[in-house]
């Protein structure tokens, strides 16, 4: 019976957002210390996105802060979330990546965290030269149109039920109301996952 309930009639879950540049040690700082931590609490709470921050130019491609090595870095993550869209995954995957963000776009950088979370290089190595790379641009300019969408312009920006909730710039947290450690988000979504509740229930 269970398993014929639509899934849209639930309690939904709460969005949860990180906006990031790959050769950003902010967004090593920010995956690290907070987004991680949290998921392991509150995965199965939240709908998680990963989106980019950069800028679109003129000739209908996308400019990055940091080059166009960052671009590449980008468009790899993205293809990860893309082909491995459990969180756990591709999260992990960008992860090791940011760990060791100079390197960024190395390809033995790129393999070697690949197969520290079990995914196929080749499948990513495909997504990002298919078409002759315009399926992996696309990935990126719709991911950092979403990012000027929503007005984020800092790497690394959290991103609440469709809110900004904090910012780690400059090696700092700013523009955290509700505080910047890890109980303090999962509370958060704890929070707003209740009100989501009690508002499906009523």
């Amino acid at each position: 019976m269970d398993d014929d309930i639509n899934e849209e009639y639930l309690p939904r879950r709460v969005p949860l957002e990180a906006h990031i540049m790959s050769k950003c040690p902010d967004a090593r700082d920010c995956l690290h210390d907070l987004v991680l931590s949290a998921m392991v609490n509150v995965s199965n709470l939240v709908d998680f996105k990963l989106s980019y921050i950069g800028k679109t130019s003129e000739d209908d491609g996308v400019a990055c802060l940091h080059g166009p090595s960052e671009c590449l870095g980008n468009s790899i993550e993205l293809c990860a979330a893309h082909l491995y869209p459990n969180p756990k995954v591709y999260l992990g995957f960008t992860m090791c990546m940011s760990r060791n963000y100079s390197e960024i776009p190395s390809e033995d950088l790129a393999k070697d965290c690949a197969l520290e979370h079990g995914m196929d290089f080749g499948k990513l190595n495909h997504c990002l030269s298919v078409d002759d790379g315009e399926y992996s641009r696309e990935l990126l300019k719709k991911s950092v149109q979403r990012s000027a969408e929503k007005g984020v312009t800092k790497s690394c920006t959290i991103r609440v039920d469709d809110k900004n909730w904090c910012i780690r710039d400059g090696g700092k947290w700013t523009d955290c109301e509700n505080g910047s450690e890890v109980k303090d988000l999962v509370e958060e979504i704890y929070d707003l996952r209740w009100k989501h509740s009690s508002a499906y229930q009523e």
